[in-house]
């Protein structure tokens, strides 16, 4: 039975309400265009995914939406960057944090970076069965969005 964690692990496949799934975690400059990836199962937090970005992040202001919130994994490490955290508080947040609604709106091109990154089939479907494999082919997909 370890072995089959092990290899889940591997995969970076996880089981969620649809089903088996990966999720894609990525960091983008101003255009949209993408910097780096990381890959988690389906289930998994998008904390994790921040873990393992936040300490790539060069920029003074940083775009991200709700499930990014999070003060101590977050915004503690952003402002210590001297980086702006443009994030939405949670709807069942507490305390609503402030945060600018005009460039919040910018986080639409990362959003169109993924509905980019989708129409390429292997990537949406997710052919391979191995994360590195997958990896590589949203490296190679991102190399043509980079020169578009």
């Amino acid at each position: 039975m370890q072995e089959l964690k092990k290899s889940h692990h591997q995969q970076a496949i996880g089981r969620s309400s649809a089903g088996l799934s990966t999720k894609i975690h990525v960091l983008t400059d101003g255009k949209g265009r993408p910097i780096a990836f990381h890959l988690t199962a389906g289930g998994a937090h998008d904390l994790q995914g921040a873990d393992a970005l936040l300490g790539k992040v060069n920029a003074g202001v940083l775009l991200a939406d709700k499930a990014y919130n999070a003060k101590e994994r977050v915004l503690d490490k952003l402002k210590a960057n001297n980086c702006l955290a443009v994030i939405p508080s949670k709807s069942n947040a507490k305390e609503k944090c402030q945060y600018d609604k005009h460039l919040y709106k910018q986080r639409h091109l990362i959003e169109n970076f993924f509905a980019h990154l989708k129409q390429y089939r292997a990537i949406a479907t997710r052919y391979d069965k191995l994360s590195i494999n997958f990896l590589g082919g949203i490296y190679l997909a991102s190399i043509s969005i980079w020169a578009i």
